[in-house]
């Protein structure tokens, strides 16, 4: 073997009607010392469990193994050839905007594109070859759709909705790679977290005098969907990272298998990301817990919501995680569907602010994205139409910010605005 993970501890005699057995646990092996293999050949004796018997693996298995045995992970190696011209300028002029609200006074707002890249890990420069470029977490989570499925072909992102079905429709929402949006993984999740967030409940609840509408299923959303991108196997052949909406249930599948044991995962305080770099561009505007107590935090908010047990599915058959989130509507009530539109990425919104800080906010999504609209705004920052209704007015007053053209083509246009905002 190439690796011994037995102990004496693993091994008990045990009575079964009155007859002994020898029992032999044989556990997870640990992410470093995989894959555990036979006879010094890793690629024809390396083999996996599952509730039947052991099976070969395949040479593409072994292979995401030995990837994830990187203590540095998956997504920090240097993508040669592909540099800054690689970048989409839009999504990451998007995501510094929010950057910049969330880590207001950080030394990176004033810096270059090129120079902040590196300071997130998205790009590198190699000190033993002077060779450099995107990481893969530079391209994947910013770099033009082009650039990405010429790298990454078998790589896809999906998001569909099954909800509110008429007759013979297949799905009610689809984003998928239409050659409309720039296919990088920042893209998507800015674009697919209000969709399946949508329509979850927003009880009426109010810390002092301020409104709270983020409520612990909204988080335990984003953590799934932030959870299904820092894990996904970015280079497994046709890996699909595909979110789905029911009726009934939401489910985040990425593909790649659990590196760590269920039991860990459930319990949390331990964590291992495959793709760290990606989990710190998306931690660095607040999204993603630390020091594995994502999972815990998701599990208690169903627990309090009453919604039934999320489903962690380790899919050994199909190399992939898929983890299920029941969800449980009011009686005679249907689900609505997200806009059909694309809005963009919410940041996270203080649970107090003042009126100031709220125009900053809704200015902030304007400039990220002009075409953005109201009921998007209102849904990203927590606060009712009316109340949104009574901001704009006073954007439109004191900086001119207005909304021309069609209701449904038309864009958000700033023709003065304060410096503060710039």
């Amino acid at each position: 073997m190439s690796a011994n993970i037995l102990t004496d501890s693993d091994v008990e005699v045990v009575d079964v009607d009155g007859d002994d057995v020898v029992y032999i646990h044989v556990s997870m092996a640990d992410w470093h010392v995989k894959p555990v293999y036979l006879n010094e050949n890793v690629y024809k004796n390396t083999f996996k469990r599952n509730h039947e018997g052991d099976f070969h693996c395949t040479e593409q298995q072994v292979r995401a193994m030995i990837r994830d045995s990187y203590e540095g992970g998956n997504d920090g190696a240097l993508m040669e050839h592909y540099d800054m011209n690689d970048v989409d300028p839009d999504t990451l002029r998007r995501y510094r905007t929010l950057f910049q609200f969330r880590n207001e006074g950080h030394v990176w707002n004033e810096v270059d594109d090129k120079t902040f890249l590196k300071n997130l890990g998205g790009y590198i420069v190699d000190r033993e070859t002077g060779k450099e470029g995107l990481t893969m977490a530079g391209l994947m989570m910013f770099g033009k759709g082009l650039s990405i499925q010429e790298r990454f072909a078998n790589f896809r992102m999906d998001y569909i909705d099954f909800c509110n079905l008429i007759g013979e429709e297949r799905y009610s929402d689809r984003l998928t790679y239409d050659g409309r949006w720039e296919n990088n993984l920042y893209q998507f999740f800015s674009r697919v977290i209000p969709k399946v967030t949508f329509d979850l409940p927003r009880p009426f609840r109010m810390e002092g005098i301020q409104r709270v509408d983020d409520t612990p299923l909204h988080k335990a959303v984003r953590e799934a969907f932030t959870n299904a991108i820092i894990h996904a196997d970015i280079m497994l052949e046709a890996g699909v990272l595909r979110i789905e909406k029911h009726e009934d249930r939401l489910v985040f599948r990425n593909p790649g298998l659990l590196m760590l044991p269920l039991k860990d995962i459930y319990e949390g305080g331990v964590s291992k990301a495959r793709n760290p770099k990606m989990q710190n561009i998306l931690r660095m505007i607040g999204y993603g817990e630390n020091l594995g107590s994502g999972f815990p935090m998701i599990l208690n908010a169903w627990k309090e919501a009453g919604w039934g047990e999320p489903i962690l599915d380790n899919r050994l058959d199909v190399d992939e995680v898929a983890l299920v989130l029941p969800i449980k509507r009011i009686e005679g009530s249907a689900p609505k569907s997200a806009p059909k539109s694309a809005p963009k990425n919410r940041k996270s919104v203080p649970k107090k602010l003042s009126p100031q800080e709220r125009l900053d906010i809704i200015i902030a999504h304007i400039k990220g994205n002009p075409s953005i609209t109201r009921e998007e705004i209102a849904d990203m920052i927590g606060v009712s139409l009316t109340t949104l209704r009574k901001d704009l007015r006073i954007l439109k007053e004191q900086y001119g910010v207005r909304y021309e053209g069609p209701s449904k083509t038309g864009k958000w246009v700033i023709h003065a605005i304060n410096k503060r905002h710039l």
